[in-house]
């Protein structure tokens, strides 16, 4: 894997452009306190984004493994910070939104747990900082 992180000069205050080795591009920036322009995610929103992507990719390939016919999910986050540098990930609450037919609680509670627990890269790192903690409810496609 790899990444190039490019400031966008002076013009652009504190933006940087993040270019991967998969060939997507995306903008950060920071707050107008900090020097820049709020044109793009603050890179800690990234890795929040990212650990989200993440275990809601594991829950549906999951999910869509064992057959059960999941159309739809999203997970919301909330975080908080260290009050202090570095300001690490202490807390992150997952919650879950699966919607199909006929999905059994258990199975989903399986799928979240397995992603935690085993293949989400993004959240079994931030795990080392931050009490990681999920729901989730079901919404059933009739």
């Amino acid at each position: 894997m790899e990444c190039t992180v490019r400031w966008m000069g002076n013009d652009a205050g504190m933006a940087f452009v993040a270019e991967t080795g998969s060939g997507h591009a995306v903008v950060m920036d920071g707050a107008p306190e900090a020097g820049g322009r709020n044109i793009g995610l603050r890179p800690m929103e990234m890795v929040l984004a990212g650990t989200g992507g993440c275990s809601a990719f594991d829950v549906v390939l999951i999910l869509k493994k064992g057959r059960h016919q999941v159309s739809a999910c999203d997970v919301s986050l909330q975080a908080e910070r260290a009050d202090s540098d570095p300001k690490v990930f202490t807390r992150i609450h997952l919650h879950y939104r699966v919607k199909g037919k006929n999905l059994k609680p258990d199975a989903v509670a399986r799928a979240i747990a397995l992603s935690k627990e085993k293949y989400c890269s993004a959240s079994i790192m931030i795990g080392k900082t931050a009490e990681i903690t999920s729901d989730f409810e079901i919404i059933d496609e009739a």
